[in-house]
């Protein structure tokens, strides 16, 4: 039966799946984290220890005391925690600064109150080391006894006597550096005195007593000591402690980082508890309790190890402590020659990387094998290999977390030397500075980060298959344990039972009885002891072949369970006192019981079994073995500063001094890397939340965290869009040009490959439980990054004159690139969107780009430039005729980011920008076209006009009416009979008020801006087809539009075109929309295809409309039209109006006369020089748009003059004006007439005839000869001035 659903409920099933949280495919940057910790503790402390009846009951006994001892550490070492997070209350109490202060009585009170409850902790402090003293010396006095002292002392037992001595060293050497604990108490009990709060006997002891207690350096040390030496035989004890520490530490006995300087620490003050004047090191040494010199390596091998926190000690001071110190005992450690391997990192990273990359590969195949054949049921032998793997991922976590602190330790005691260095170190907290900030290479902050890495890395991959691997050990230790006692046990029970050896028997047996899982229940128990009991012999075969065979048919349950603590505890110790040369029953020893085959079993079974405390725990130990959050805390160095800091800044703070490394390095790889450090805070946050237990450690930490990730994704977003804009530049520079460059100098590096892509794709950075979205944090930094380079551009731009628009451009391109480049890896907003938004014209078409445009050419362009029809390019005239435009200049240092990326990429782009810096031309109106768009040209376009209006109602029509009334009324052709000097001098007198006009300089500058403004319509004009042909010519794929192909003989150039269009039919857009789009769709489409084909048939053009527009404003205007001295209204020839002066192209025959004049002196600038041909322009144009340029041509003065002087060939000089100069220049200003209004003809072809004024022509009959020669006394008598009648 089908259900039918609504379409609204099917949309809200599907908006569900939105927040199913799935697992995306993001590089890992970062260490392993985890929301919500649970660990599950399995450490039953032997509480369970009544349980093992079957076990021996001295080890029963010695598991009590065990637990006990146990108990004892974990109280110390909170006590630990309390020294070493103390902080100084005192030092915010006001103090009573006289006895006659009012508040004193309150001071005081309020001293006493709040200083309380840390004075309690003090006392606990105090009363514990006393307690815990005791029981050590309690518990070293028993095994010293007379009859104990050959007994069987076991090697965990040992390990927690020497835990006890690390806690009293560390105990002792925290309440040495606390100088505020005893501040504190200071204030409280001068506080208690004055109130009398301390006022019975026993608690003014007990006050003195934690007076002396604090005061004293070494107390604890001491009393220790002094305890120790009253035991007879202590010092055996303790060397048993020190062989022990020796033996695990060159076996690597351990597992934790911690236990390595754990054993170090333990070395050193053993023996200096044991060296006195009553024993000496040397003579145990002699007498081979000790190894001097197995101990002589260890201390070179690891010279500073951690004490607590960021407290250091070197264990070889011990000893130079000792009083019977013999430097000749310890060659190796008093050889200075020889540098330490432990502040050395560089050398180790080598064998760092093969241990990681040999185990990542066998991780790896394991992972992919399994993803392959999706086991689901593992076999032994697998099980097995995942064990083994396991406790080598987690071995290699702690010796590479070993090799950072132990290199942070040497550091921190060997701090940098200020007399060497050429840095300058603070006053407040120089010593900290000194041994973090200034005491790293950069090799080892690179070395540091890696291995960091590596660490974080392996720890992340181990912690996604914790599944895997627990089941794996906790499956094999099982197999292992039941193999042993199921199996190699019982062939051990019959031999020594066999030998009737009866105390190691029963031993074996206790070893059997506590771990055995019988497949049936119950199993073989007594059997063989009951049939050694009945009498009945075993033959000397038995146990060999059919035990064998019955060995090898022994089943297992297969369980996925390893042992408890107790039961490994109790199982080891038994063994332990098997394989040890100390038994207690006089010489012989329990290991002459046993078998030499049956004895390596044991031995091997010992030493497989050590780690399995740690890896049925495998997640607490995977944590510990990776915890670095020693790095980060600092509090015996912010102690040493007094209280002058309250906290260090974070350029000394390790976390960020490794991050910042690789976020100011050029180091490309490494940059993946960052994340790794800022983990380093997780690992301290974790400890100060669940081991030290204190929020203001935490509240610490989350202030500096929130102060460097904005510093990181300030930087990192930075060097991002560095990376990413110089990666543009360098594609938009030429390969032919980047080789010149560097040939002269100017090194453009193309960018290195990056690692970017990692970190751009992390959506979910985890940092002290909070998720962070680093994509989207990028994103804001770098759309500021863009909006702030785009600022500077159209800052820049605004700075400079219009040939600026150019490097505008060019900034644009490489951030749009730029912007295109960054947009593969993150959603950016669009870049049209973001220039909107800086350019001002998201609401208003006047951006910033385009009024800096219109301000340019209005204000500097019109009246500061000048065109050349040769080059097509505008110069800026020499002798300017008004002021220099003023602009705002960029006051600010621009960084080398927000232009091309690099100080040689600015270098680069700056010499390409100066190339079209000194004119304007094609390219600045191309560009100006592409960044103004339509809407921006149209409005600077109607603006212009204004401007054109303005020049043409005003000053332009001003001084046309003042050079009319300069103009003599008549001015005629004279006839070439006069010869040219005779018609130059002529019209050099008739043209004199306009040749000596005042203003003229003014009228040629007016002309000039609007000529300037005509040729900007122009230019555009030209900008504009060619921008709008490339659209078209790139749309004509998408509109069927097929260009017409090559056709042979013989070929249909018909069908040849229709199988072009059938084949191409996809592209076309308007078909595909009207297929699958909406009907609206079809629509518009049609509409936008017959626009784009009818724009390219019609060929609509700008300048044409401009034309139309001036036309309109000089035919508005009587000045420009009104001819008051019209033929037809006068009863004068009709060939009188030919000399008139009264119509423009008369003014502007005048002028044009005046700028041909040659120049006076060689130095002086002529009008092309000074205005351009912008002044021509100007005059044609308007001569053109009023239909007067037949006039023009054919009664033009210097026209004339020209035609009569290539006739006569004169060469004459008049009035010193020469003759040839002046006409060679009306010749090149005639060329440049005709090309004006040829360019005018072209646009204004268009223009139909009913649009044109219709000239009333009057036909005259030819004149006669009779005519003529009438006429000529008219013009004998009419002399030109200046001449003779011999003319």
């Amino acid at each position: 039966m089908t259900t039918r659903v609504s379409m609204s409920d099917a949309l809200s099933n599907v908006e569900v799946l939105y927040e199913l949280p799935l697992i995306d495919s993001q590089p890992s940057v970062e260490g392993a984290n985890n929301a919500i910790v649970y660990e599950a503790n399995f450490d039953t402390n032997f509480e369970d220890k009544t349980a093992y009846i079957t076990g021996i009951s001295k080890y029963i006994e010695e598991a009590v005391l065990h637990s006990n001892l146990s108990l004892l550490l974990e109280q110390g070492y909170q006590h630990a925690m309390t020294l070493y997070t103390w902080r100084c209350c005192s030092r915010a109490i006001p103090t009573v600064k006289s006895p006659e202060q009012p508040n004193r009585i309150e001071i005081y009170e309020k001293t006493v109150e709040a200083l309380q409850p840390e004075v309690a902790k003090l006392m606990a402090i105090m009363h514990f080391s006393m307690t815990a003293i005791d029981t050590f010396c309690n518990q070293v006095r028993r095994l010293c006894h007379h009859e104990k002292r050959k007994e069987f002392v076991s090697e965990a037992y040992l390990l927690t006597l020497g835990e006890f001595i690390n806690m009293f060293a560390v105990l002792d050497e925290l309440k040495n550096m606390k100088s505020s604990v005893k501040n504190d108490y200071s204030a409280y009990r001068r506080a208690a005195q004055f109130l009398r709060v301390i006022s019975d006997s026993t608690a003014l002891t007990e006050s003195q007593n934690l007076s002396m207690f604090l005061a004293t350096n070494d107390k604890i040390r001491t009393m220790l000591k002094t305890s120790l030496a009253q035991i007879e035989g202590y010092e055996e004890l303790l060397a048993d402690v020190v062989n022990t520490s020796v033996h695990m530490f060159e076996n690597k006995l351990y597992l934790l980082p911690s236990e390595k300087h754990m054993l170090v620490k333990v070395i050193g003050f053993s023996l200096f508890l044991i060296d006195s004047t009553a024993c000496n090191i040397n003579k145990l040494d002699g007498k081979k309790k000790i190894n001097v010199s197995r101990i002589d390596k260890i201390f070179k091998t690891v010279e500073v190890v951690p004490l607590y926190g960021d407290m250091q000690i070197a264990p070889f001071n011990y000893i130079k402590k000792s009083p019977n110190f013999d430097p000749s005992k310890w060659p190796i450690c008093n050889d200075t020659s020889t540098s330490s391997m432990q502040g050395s990192l560089l050398m180790q990273l080598p064998e760092t990387r093969e241990e990681h990359e040999r185990f990542i590969a066998d991780l790896a195949r394991y992972t992919n094998e399994g993803a392959i054949q999706k086991v689901t049921k593992r076999t032994d032998q697998e099980m097995k290999y995942l064990y083994n793997m396991g406790l080598t991922g987690l071995q290699l976590l702690s010796k590479w977390t070993n090799s950072i602190l132990e290199l942070y330790c040497w550091k921190l005691l060997h701090p940098a030397d200020y007399r060497k260095g050429t840095s300058k170190y603070e006053d407040d907290g120089e010593e900290y500075e000194r041994a973090t900030r200034y005491n790293y290479s950069s090799q080892e902050k690179f070395a540091m980060v890696e291995i960091l890495s590596l660490i974080k890395g392996l720890q992340l991959q181990m912690n996604r298959l914790n599944e895997t691997f627990y089941e794996a050990i906790c499956s094999t230790t099982y197999i292992e344990l039941q193999t042993f006692i199921q199996i190699h046990i019982r062939d051990m029970i019959k031999k020594v039972t066999q030998k009737k050896r009866d105390l190691t028997k029963s031993i074996l047996i206790a070893v059997r009885d506590t771990c055995v899982d019988w497949f049936s229940g119950a199993g073989e128990a007594g059997s063989i002891e009951e049939a050694l009991a009945l009498g009945l012999k075993l033959s000397q075969n038995h146990g060999s072949k059919k035990d064998h065979s019955e060995s090898n048919h022994i089943r297992f349950n297969k369980r996925c369970v390893g042992p408890s603590s107790t039961q490994l505890y109790m199982v080891r110790t038994m063994i332990e006192s098997l394989l040890t040369d100390k038994s207690g029953y006089g010489k012989r020893t329990l290991r002459k019981d046993i078998d030499y085959n049956h004895l390596s079993m044991i031995e091997q079974f010992h030493k497989q079994s050590f780690f399995w405390d740690y890896l049925l725990n495998f997640d607490a130990t995977l944590k510990q073995c990776g915890d670095l959050s020693q790095l980060w805390y600092r509090e015996f160095y912010l102690e040493l500063t007094m209280g002058r800091k309250i906290q260090f800044p974070i350029e000394m703070s390790m976390p960020w001094i490794l991050a910042d490394h690789i976020l100011e390095s050029t180091k490309q790889p490494m940059i993946e890397y960052v994340f790794y450090p800022m983990d380093l805070y997780n690992d301290a946050a974790m400890h100060a939340l669940l081991v030290f237990r204190k929020q203001f450690l935490y509240d610490e930490i989350e202030a500096e965290v929130n102060l460097c990730f904005d510093q990181l994704v300030f930087k990192l977003s930075d060097k991002i869009f560095t990376h990413f804009k110089c990666l543009a530049a360098c594609m938009l520079l030429d390969k032919r040009y980047r080789s010149e460059c560097h040939m002269n100098g100017i090194k453009v590096v193309f960018p290195a490959a990056n690692r970017y892509d990692s970190l751009l794709k992390q959506r979910h950075i985890q940092l002290l439980g909070r998720s962070i979205d680093l994509t989207f944090l990028l994103t804001q930094r770098l759309t500021l990054s863009f909006k702030k380079s785009l600022e500077t551009a159209i800052q820049r731009f605004e700075s400079v004159n219009i040939t600026g628009v150019m490097e505008l451009q060019c900034l644009l391109e490489v951030n749009r690139l730029t912007h295109e480049l960054l947009s593969s890896y993150l959603i950016l907003d669009s870049f049209e969107s973001i220039i909107s938004e800086v350019n001002h014209s998201v609401s208003s078409a006047l951006g910033r780009i385009t009024l800096h445009i219109f301000w340019e050419l209005t204000y500097d362009f019109l009246p500061h430039y000048c065109y050349n029809g040769s080059t097509n390019r505008f110069v800026k005239t020499q002798q300017p005729h008004v002021n220099e435009t003023r602009r705002e200049k960029m006051i600010r240092e621009i960084p080398d980011v927000q232009l091309y990326g690099t100080r040689e990429l600015n270098q680069a782009y700056d010499i390409v920008n100066n190339l079209y810096r000194g004119f304007v031309g094609v390219q600045h109106f191309r560009t100006m076209t592409r960044l103004l768009g339509y809407q921006g040209i149209a409005v600077v376009i109607q603006e212009m006009l204004k401007v054109v209006k303005n020049l043409l109602d005003k000053t332009i029509r001003e001084f046309v009416e003042k050079l009319r009334t300069c103009m003599p009324k008549q001015c005629k052709l004279p006839r070439s009979d006069y010869g040219s000097p005779a018609i130059l001098q002529y019209y050099l007198h008739q043209l004199h008020e306009i040749i000596h006009y005042p203003a003229l300089q003014d009228v040629f500058h007016c002309f000039r801006e609007l000529g300037n403004a005509i040729l900007f319509f122009l230019m555009i004009e030209q900008s504009l087809s060619q921008e709008e042909i490339k659209d078209l010519l790139q749309a004509a794929p998408f509109q069927n539009l097929i260009p017409r192909p090559y056709a042979k003989e013989g070929e249909s150039l018909e069908a040849k075109i229709r199988r072009l269009e059938a084949k191409y039919a996809a592209m076309s857009l308007v078909n595909i929309i009207k297929k699958l789009g909406t009907e609206k769709q079809g629509k518009l489409v049609e509409e936008a295809d017959l626009l784009t084909r009818e724009r390219l048939c019609i060929g609509l053009t700008t300048f044409e409309v401009m034309l139309d527009r001036i036309r309109a404003f000089l035919l508005d205007d009587p000045v420009w039209t009104n001819n008051p001295s019209s033929a037809i209204s006068s009863n004068i020839s009709p060939l009188s109006n030919i000399d008139d002066t009264h119509d423009f192209h008369r003014i502007w025959s005048a002028l044009q006369f005046v700028y041909c004049l040659p120049t006076r002196h060689e130095n002086d600038m002529n009008v092309e020089q000074l205005y351009g041909e912008g002044l021509n322009f100007a005059g044609c144009t308007i001569i053109r748009l009023l239909n007067e340029h037949r006039k023009f041509e054919t009664y033009d003065f210097t026209y004339h003059l020209f035609k009569i002087n290539r006739s006569d060939q004169k060469e004459d000089e008049v009035k010193n004006v020469s003759l040839p100069t002046f006409t060679e220049r009306i010749r090149k200003f005639q060329i440049l007439n005709q090309q004006i209004f040829a360019c005018l003809n072209k646009y204004l072809c268009h223009t139909t005839t009913d649009e044109i004024p219709v000239e009333q022509v009057k036909c005259l009959t030819p004149m006669t000869l009779q005519t003529i020669q009438s006429s000529i006394p008219i013009y004998q008598h009419n002399r030109l001035p200046g001449t003779t009648s011999e003319c």
